[in-house]
């Protein structure tokens, strides 16, 4: 035990030399574990040991107080339950076999797609949740006042009027309407069905739950995010560029000796396999990229920017063909063929997706590029592309329906196209709608109709064109901005379909499957290799900017836009916004209505800001304060392992004296050369904890070879002039 070696009284007997250089470092290590900062649970010892370890620690003189006795139990407790809640929780994780066996026969960065498609999943619930616990649920116990006539907009000179329900064929209503969302347009799916009575008549205010929902959601989401790109920063970026993992740390030590069942050693085969590939290919990028010379790199600069014009015309071009096609839809609802226009704009938006990565590839290829280099520009061409189609459809929809940039009398008059739309939030949740449904029909219809045929006529048939042909290639890059758009769409979507994310989690859950059985049954894993930490990282940093960009417009609707005249919750404002400035009015006393004045005037933003820059100029100087320290303590590794090295070097000159023999069974030849004698290798991850006896009491005994159970660092190591 502890105490029977740190507290002895009377003269000690003489013990050898190899004892005494024991006790020695036995005080040591005792001298280590209490200036240690390594929380007592973490330390590898027996429990009477951690005890000591605790009372050694505290202060000379300074008793526990019944407060510090009484709190350490009940800390413990909350401990072991949190730990234990946490195991429920990976018990009953959603697909959980699902991802292990993805991730074992096809590597992590297959696996994070799925496990990024899960965190959406999560999210929508999320959102759901909070939308019904605080509009549906108070909502249906209020009982809104019943629809009344539709408002008769006087005043308007209008040239034409919508084309009504009874002109479409009845042939394709009850199919239309549906994919259409026609036939929801009176329940809650959009926002023309909620209703309220005035403010003043009741104690909870669903317009205002109604207005902050959204906002809550997104804010969540966000913090969500970002919290999940922190945990998937990417390895180098906080060890540096240089740093590189040991592959030899993968091969001795990457297989896992529980594993009893057949098909578990043969995904963990499949995994280390998949990550040792990562690691060579990795590197390979690498090595070519500083063979470059100056006049090779000179030349790929020029080539990047002739490639990157061509493409941005190929965007330019998109976006411009979005914006026609969402115009004339809108524009051309009496014509015969209107049934067929209302899936214009999501048809053009997906035959732009489709044929853009392609084009995008062939114009890279066309250009040599090294492989990494090629897969990571076209990807960020289609990041923009797909965020930008979305844009250039949101401020379509913002022309025609909110007549921004436009002059027409009805949006003189009532802010809006009132002549074409007099519910416009139902007409934009519907665009919406269509967007979230074709977008899942396409992810049906490729997985049925061109993957599974594809996979079936490869196996049938052979020749070159069917071995050119091959399966289809996965590729998590394209499946990623997939759903990532139509969680875009959603997040857009949430004020004028506030049940549209209850509708993407059902798709979200059935893609999983859809896509999973793609992956198993009709294609094959992409060559490259992602890791998992940077794919997490760059999906999250993708839908954070799908975040933003659905942000703006809601933004800008909530507190610039007058509301529809005829339905919906803000019929009698000219803002959806302005209902906070009366509940402030009629819910708050003077000194808080004064306060919230000051907090949303420009007074108050001039000392927000100089608070603000004084939080950021202290979180960046300490950011390069740790850089700083961290550079340095990397210096001083290098500079160990390098010392060490030499020291090596001078004994195996100044002791050829003590070697055996050469025929004797102890001589040098006899014995496996070690590559670091007793020393860490350069580019080691570093010492090892400490190994101790098995048994209850910690024995001094266990500390007497120094290679097995204390570091290497705490030896002194002689300097050259005391050799």
């Amino acid at each position: 035990m502890f105490r029977q070696w740190s507290v002895q009284s009377g003269p000690a007997p003489r013990r050898p030399e190899s004892q005494a250089a024991s006790e020695e470092l036995w005080e040591q290590e005792v001298e280590r574990l209490c200036a240690s900062r390594t929380p007592v649970r973490m330390l590898p010892y027996a429990m009477a040991d951690k005890r000591f370890i605790r009372e050694l620690r505290e202060p000379e003189g300074v008793k526990t107080t019944f407060w510090q006795r009484w709190h350490r139990p009940r800390r413990v407790a909350r401990q072991h339950l949190r730990e234990a809640e946490q195991r429920l929780a990976r018990g009953f994780g959603l697909w959980e076999g699902a991802l292990y066996e993805i991730g074992g026969l096809f590597g992590t960065g297959i696996q994070s797609y799925f496990t990024f498609l899960r965190f959406l999943l999560l999210l929508n619930l999320l959102t759901m949740l909070l939308t019904a616990c605080f509009v549906l649920l108070p909502l249906v116990w209020l009982r809104p006042p019943e629809l009344g006539p539709a408002l008769k907009l006087t005043g308007l000179q209008c040239s034409s009027s919508p084309l009504p329900q009874s002109d479409i064929p009845r042939f394709h209503n009850p199919l239309w309407n549906i994919l259409t969302g026609r036939a929801f347009n009176n329940t809650y799916l959009f926002y023309g069905a909620y209703r309220a009575g005035p403010e003043s008549s009741s104690e909870y205010s669903i317009r205002l739950a109604y207005l902050l929902s959204p906002m809550v959601c997104l804010l969540l989401c966000f913090c969500g995010i970002l919290q999940r790109m922190a945990e998937g920063l990417p390895q180098q970026t906080l060890l540096g560029q240089r740093y590189r993992t040991p592959l030899s740390a993968k091969v001795f030590s990457s297989w896992d000796f529980c594993i009893r069942v057949w098909e578990a050693a043969t995904i963990k085969k499949h995994e280390i396999s998949n990550e040792l590939k990562m690691e060579l290919e990795e590197g390979r990028r690498v090595e070519l990229a500083q063979q470059q010379t100056r006049a090779q790199k000179a030349c790929r600069l020029l080539t990047y920017l002739r490639t990157n014009i061509l493409i941005v015309l190929l965007v330019v071009g998109a976006i411009s063909a979005i914006f026609w096609a969402t115009k004339y839809s809108q524009d051309n609802k009496e014509e015969s063929l209107f049934l067929v226009l209302q899936y214009l704009p999501p048809g053009v938006i997906s035959l732009v997706n489709f044929l853009g990565p392609q084009l995008f590839t062939v114009l890279i290829q066309l250009e040599n590029y090294p492989p990494g280099t090629e897969v990571n520009l076209t990807l960020i061409w289609c990041v923009v592309l797909k965020l930008a189609s979305l844009g250039m459809f949101s401020f379509s929809l913002g022309q025609t329906v909110l007549c921004i940039g436009r002059n027409k009398t009805s949006c003189e008059s009532y802010g809006y196209n009132a002549c074409d739309y007099q519910c416009w939030e139902n007409s934009v949740g519907e665009e919406l709608y269509k967007l979230i449904i074709f977008n899942f029909l396409l992810t049906v219809a490729f997985a049925f109709l061109v993957s599974l045929p594809r996979r079936l006529l490869v196996e049938r048939f052979s020749g070159w064109f069917w071995t050119w042909l091959d399966r289809e290639e996965f590729l998590v890059p394209k499946n990623v901005l997939d759903i990532v758009a139509a969680q875009t769409v959603t997040w857009m979507g949430l004020f004028y379909c506030p049940l549209l994310p209850l509708l993407n989690s059902v798709f979200l859950f059935l893609t999983f499957y859809i896509k999973k059985y793609t992956l198993l049954r009709n294609s094959r894993a992409s060559p490259r290799r992602f890791r998992a930490s940077s794919s997490t990282f760059f999906f999250h940093l993708v839908l954070l900017l799908g975040l933003l960009l659905a942000a703006v417009p809601l933004a800008y609707v909530i507190s610039s836009t007058h509301s529809s005249w005829d339905c919906g919750l803000f019929t009698n404002y000219s803002a959806p916004w302005q209902v906070v400035p009366e509940l402030v009015a009629l819910q708050l006393p003077l000194p808080s209505q004064r306060a919230l004045r000051y907090l949303s005037s420009h007074a108050f933003s001039f000392p927000l800001l100089i608070l603000l820059s004084i939080v950021l100029t202290v979180c960046i100087s300490q950011s390069r304060a740790n850089a700083r320290a961290i550079q340095g303590l990397r210096k001083q590794l290098v500079w160990q392992v390098q010392e060490k090295w030499h020291l090596v070097d001078d004994l195996s000159r100044l002791l050829p004296e003590l070697s055996p023999e050469p025929g004797s069974p102890h001589s040098r030849a006899s014995r496996p050369r070690s590559f670091c004698p007793g020393f860490p290798c350069p580019g080691s991850p570093g010492p090892r904890t400490p190994r101790l006896a098995p048994s209850n009491r910690l024995s001094s005994s266990s500390l007497g070879a120094p290679s097995a159970s204390v570091p290497a660092s705490r030896f002194h190591f002689p300097s050259r002039t005391e050799l």
